[in-house]
């Protein structure tokens, strides 16, 4: 099968998948195409330009959706039906996220926008956010292991023996712990054979159950810390046909259509602890505005739970075109946190404040139902105040912004050139980048061992291009060996461009591979200038093998995230310190 017959079908797949969900991630499409993540985002900037579907931040949306939603915005979305998301476009140009929005809604704990963006933590605190928006996971364990303890009561006489299926986050540790503290309370049976880590995924809950069953059939409640985990749980116990009469599976999250479909109808699910994503949407949005307006928020904002089993799913749901809709009275029965003020949920804004015109909502984890449906629930809500929702692939996000920082660092370091002068191009990160900036100069030599660098180069007429020789590593396109070092060792360079993967004071300079340390060695030896291009998130981590100590470079060009105090004691070393971009 040629290449253009594979990228057709493809392109026919992500079509078919974002116009079937709304909006995919670029990790979602690679997991669901076989294909890498670099693969798929070029598919999707050739789709986007053919106007086949939504190119967004960190992923695609469907055309449909876009239309039918408006620039800016998706509709509201029901628990169970397809889920779409805001459709918010890519930049035009490169951006940094705290330039685009004016608030972060963030489900990781990250520093990176100290300072520059309010920050309100969903689930897990941060040190560096605002608030955290999260259930008592702890006292909602307790009350979901309260009801397991009286069911084994009813249909086990009291014997419980329980698998664990939790996960090493400090807010799943606690459900964990309630949990069993509840059903010790109720039972005096109480009996944890198993705790197993699932790293909150799907296949790896399915495996694990299967195992712990197979080693111990005495099994007859597991306990899962979210609805991914119970999915998996269950499906392992349709396949060994385990009677249902003897084991149940107990959800904590209860996030969206499928698990509610579950305990409709699943014999293996008769009860599970709803946390309400279509609230926490609310609270989250509530808290954002008054984070941007600078009002005081508690360092928890504690969301409700409730207990719910088949005889009562009725009370919180009713099904609406076929999914599930939380009942409008709920959100007057339950206590909720929503820190603006009444007259502002009434009419959707408070006299003399401001309205952030955009929010920022980091996921790390886009195949959970929950975080779709409190997506849907927070774009829901920012309609009424006029803002504007951006979906982030967390993950994907840092990633572009370190790319974007790295070209800023390129950009910097090709000023240092002057006509006439002879330079060294290390094979790294940075070497495309630089090489396309050093693609404008005139009279200038350039040495390299970076396949990259000199594919950028080779039709630059004003540049005298040297290529090292040697062998070629495949991972980073760099040639390396003694054909190589021998070639360096014969010439003299201006500039020696470097990159390393780790950076620290005690440390100095180190990287991953030999072959590719070697190489920078005799560069440093060969140059009357080392120039570090290293952006902040080489710092203060050591790779395998030293290269230099630290005090071999000249001159370090980095980014404005690398701290300040780093800066400075660096500076302190003699080595002039250059910050892109300022």
């Amino acid at each position: 099968m040629n290449q253009n017959i594979r990228s057709n079908e493809r392109w026919k797949k992500i079509i078919t998948l974002v116009e079937t969900y709304g909006y995919l991630s670029v990790r979602e499409l690679s997991q669901q195409c076989a294909a890498s993540e670099i693969t798929i985002r070029r598919d999707l900037e050739a789709l986007s330009e053919q106007k086949r579907i939504q190119r967004t931040h960190g992923g695609a949306a469907s055309l449909k959706t876009h239309q039918e939603s408006g620039a800016g915005a998706a509709g509201a979305v029901g628990i169970g039906s397809e889920v779409q998301h805001p459709i918010i476009p890519a930049p035009k140009s490169p951006t940094y996220l705290f330039e685009r929005v004016d608030a972060l809604i963030t489900t990781s704990n990250t520093d990176r926008f100290r300072g520059l963006l309010p920050v309100i933590a969903e689930a897990t605190p941060s040190p560096n956010a605002l608030t955290c928006i999260a259930t008592d996971n702890y006292a909602a364990g307790k009350a979901i292991g309260r009801w397991a303890g009286e069911y084994a009561k009813r249909c086990w006489e009291g014997k419980a023996f329980v698998l664990d299926l939790t996960y090493h986050l400090p807010n799943t540790i606690e459900r964990s712990r309630g949990f069993f503290d509840g059903l010790r309370e109720t039972t005096e049976e109480a009996n944890l054979l198993f705790s197993l880590n699932t790293h909150s995924r799907h296949e790896t809950a399915y495996q694990l159950t299967k195992d712990a069953i197979t080693t111990d059939p005495r099994v007859n409640i597991i306990f899962a810390i979210n609805d991914q985990s119970a999915l998996g749980a269950i499906q392992a116990c349709e396949e060994i046909q385990l009677d249902p009469r003897n084991l149940i599976v107990i959800p904590f999250g209860l996030e969206g259509n499928t698990m509610l479909n579950l305990l409709e109808r699943s014999p293996y699910c008769q009860g599970g602890l709803a946390m309400f994503p279509e609230i926490v949407g609310r609270v989250c949005l509530e808290a954002a505005v008054a984070a941007y307006n600078h009002h005081p928020l508690p360092n928890h904002l504690v969301t409700p739970f409730a207990v719910v089993e088949k005889g009562n799913l009725d009370h919180f749901y009713h099904k609406e075109n076929g999914g599930w809709k939380l009942r409008p009275e709920i959100l007057n029965d339950l206590d909720l946190p929503l820190p603006l003020p009444k007259t502002r949920r009434r009419s959707g804004r408070a006299e003399g404040e401001k309205m952030p015109q955009r929010v920022g909502m980091a996921v790390g984890f886009w195949e959970h139902e929950w975080y779709k449906n409190l997506c849907a629930s927070l774009v829901e809500y920012g309609q009424l105040f006029g803002i504007e929702i951006e979906l982030i692939d967390m993950e994907q996000t840092i990633k572009d912004e370190i790319e974007l920082r790295r070209r800023e660092i390129a950009c910097r370091a090709a000023e240092e050139v002057r006509p006439g002068e002879v330079v060294f191009i290390d094979a790294g990160p940075m070497d495309s980048y630089l090489a396309d900036f050093l693609a404008q100069k005139k009279s200038i030599t350039v040495i390299t061992n970076s396949m990259a660098a000199l594919e950028r180069l080779k039709n630059s007429s004003e540049i005298t291009l040297v290529a090292t020789g040697g062998v070629l590593r495949i991972g980073s396109q760099a040639f390396v060996g003694p054909t190589a070092e021998h070639a360096i060792r014969e010439m003299r360079v201006d500039h020696l461009f470097l990159t390393v993967t780790g950076v620290s004071e005690n440390f100095g300079l180190s990287h991953t591979n030999i072959s590719e340390v070697t190489i920078k060695q005799t560069m440093i030896r060969s140059a009357r200038r080392v120039v570090l291009l290293a952006d902040h998130s080489m710092f203060e981590s050591d790779s395998t093998i030293q290269v230099a100590p630290l005090n071999v470079v000249h001159c370090l060009v980095t980014d404005d995230a690398l701290p300040a105090s780093a800066r400075v004691q660096i500076s302190q070393m003699g080595i002039q310190v250059i910050v892109s971009g300022m």
